[in-house]
């Protein structure tokens, strides 16, 4: 645009000092053209320059002198407004960007602390080969941790301890009571007793927090309550959640699902108690960031505005996708503390059985709380953790994750189990003060050629899909026909949003925008079109939302 008016200008400056020059000489033309050209490279050089300088400071770190703000979280080289993970990874190669470190484990360092987190265990007793593999993969890195802490670990226990993430067993029969062969494994005592004694055969002490399986013992058990005593009693747990201190100021607190026959829409939906909430919200107050705390969290799925991929044809059409799902106010919650609360560092979950090799199965913090309410993640890293069993996964990858955690802050790590158990460092969190964070991906976007399977639009306010409607009695929100491509998202009259991604209708939470659950399926929506008819009937104080789907030529159906 400058180019363009620049040089118009350019032409009639020229114009306005010969004004009585209707027919210009050709050296008139020779300089004109010779100053577009000049111009040009001028404006393309800027261009260029400025374009480097602005990815530069996107990606790089600031360097020690430099001031760090009071409130603002900064992330680089995130999958929404920064550059790619690849592009992260190619400038890293280049050596444009600097990588932060964190350090080593040490015995010297009273922060350091190392934590595998296993996924979704689903153990099968006809099917253990991977777990006996797994483990031993996760084994070697404990041994190598002992070893790096200057004891054989006896003095050390405290800085090392394993997380599981709940679903402990497999929800089938398994050929498991004879008398009973239609009784599914998942929840019974056997199955708690066998996880026990995997979970407790790793040389550290283990934590473990209820998944959505945990609790399904209805052959056995007749109550949740009941379930739920004998999964505390085998596991030797007082509460379902737990708190442990790993490090100097430094806690691991874990949130289990205590719901199941009782759950008042799914099932399968993880359901943290109001006694846990309270419980971890005085918690979190009394362990403030600016008086040094540093709080991971563990839960089985992950709370609603972490941003981290899902499975949008099953856990969000299933109304089972975030922590509390199906209850708007205690579903929003968690997220609300971890805006609030900046020692919440990392949060970990599974639920959806998906690898770690998608750049979006960790998310950043994003933007200063001044600046909006979303995507706002306070000081907290998210982080999907994948399955160990080939039998449970959904993408084929089996992997674990670690967290090792030093003075200057944390590593995000991959186990590969089909890799003889690799390590491979996803993403490096230096601190730079008590509340703000300096965050890269390590790795390429591994899972880029298969990320169409399980990709799921979510949408950002002012994206490119967002449709403001027209103050009209009837505003066409889609002007052809709806397909499987179509993106289009908008806000109603009485607060909800609604938008249109995979051939599905589907609702959004009003502040984080994550999808909520299903409106429309496609099997309706598919070739119509969507309007929003005015209810008329705001004069009389009620919000009310009324939704068309037109089939041209013929209009059809009232929502």
């Amino acid at each position: 645009t400058l180019f363009f008016f620049s040089n118009l200008y350019l032409c009639s400056l020229l114009q306005i000092q010969n004004p009585n020059l209707l027919s210009p000489p050709p050296s008139y033309f020779i300089i004109i053209g010779a100053m577009i050209v000049a111009r040009y490279v001028v404006l393309s050089t800027l261009l260029v320059w400025t374009n480097h300088s602005v990815q530069a400071f996107v990606q790089q770190p600031p360097s020690s002198a430099s001031a760090a703000t009071t409130s603002a979280t900064v992330r680089f080289a995130t999958q929404t407004n920064e550059a790619s993970n690849g592009d992260a990874a190619s400038a890293k190669a280049n050596g444009d960007i600097t990588v932060p470190t964190v350090g080593t484990v040490s015995a010297s360092d009273p922060y350091s602390f190392v934590v595998p987190i296993l996924g979704d265990l689903h153990i099968d007793p006809r099917k253990m080969e991977d777990y006996s593999t797994g483990r031993e993969h996760i084994r070697t890195i404990i041994d190598d941790v002992k070893s790096q802490l200057g004891s054989d670990g006896a003095d050390d226990e405290s800085r090392i301890a394993l997380v599981s993430l709940g679903d402990l067993g497999e929800s089938k029969n398994c050929d498991h009571n004879d008398d009973n062969p239609f009784e599914l494994f998942a929840g019974t005592t056997q199955c708690h007793t066998m996880a026990a004694d995997f979970l407790g055969s790793f040389g550290v002490p283990y934590e473990v927090i209820g998944g959505n399986h945990d609790l399904e013992g209805i052959d056995e058990f007749d109550t949740d309550a009941k379930n739920l005593r004998t999964f505390l009693k085998v596991h030797k747990k007082e509460t379902p959640q737990f708190c442990r201190q790993v490090a100097e100021k430094t806690l691991l607190v874990g949130l289990g699902s205590t719901i199941f026959r009782e759950a008042k829409y799914t099932s399968h939906e993880v359901i943290i108690d109001d006694d846990q909430i309270r419980w971890f919200e005085e918690l979190v107050k009394s362990k403030p960031a600016d008086e040094g705390w540093r709080i991971f969290v563990f839960s089985h799925a992950p709370p609603n505005g972490s941003g981290i991929r899902i499975i949008q044809e099953n856990h969000v059409v299933n109304g089972c996708c975030w922590l509390n799902h199906s209850d708007e106010k205690n579903c929003r919650k968690f997220i609300e503390l971890v805006r609030e609360h900046r020692s919440i560092k990392g949060w970990f979950s599974g639920h959806f059985h998906l690898g770690q090799d998608y750049q979006d199965s960790i998310t950043f913090p994003t933007i200063d709380p001044s600046e909006g309410p979303y995507p706002n993640r306070g000081s907290c890293v998210f982080a999907q953790t994948s399955v160990m069993r080939a039998g449970t996964s959904r993408d084929g990858r089996q992997q674990s994750r670690l967290l090792r955690g030093t003075q200057n802050g944390f590593e995000i790590c991959t186990v590969d189990h089909k890799d003889d158990g690799k390590v491979r460092v996803d993403a490096t969190i230096t601190y730079r003060d008590n509340t703000n964070e300096v965050g890269i991906y390590a790795h390429e976007d591994e899972a880029y050629d298969h990320d169409n399977y399980f990709k799921v639009y979510q949408p950002q306010f002012d994206d490119h899909g967002y449709v403001c409607a027209d103050e009209e009695e009837l505003c066409l929100l889609t002007p052809t026909p709806i397909t499987d491509e179509t993106v289009a998202w908008w806000k109603l009259s009485c607060g909800r949003v609604l938008g249109v991604v995979n051939g599905m209708m589907l609702e959004f939470d009003k502040t984080t925008l994550a999808p909520l659950g299903l409106v429309v399926s496609g099997d309706m929506l598919l070739g119509k079109q969507v309007a929003i008819v005015d209810s008329g009937l705001e004069e009389v104080g009620l919000s009310v939302c009324f939704l068309r789907l037109f089939h041209f030529p013929t209009r059809i159906g009232l929502i």
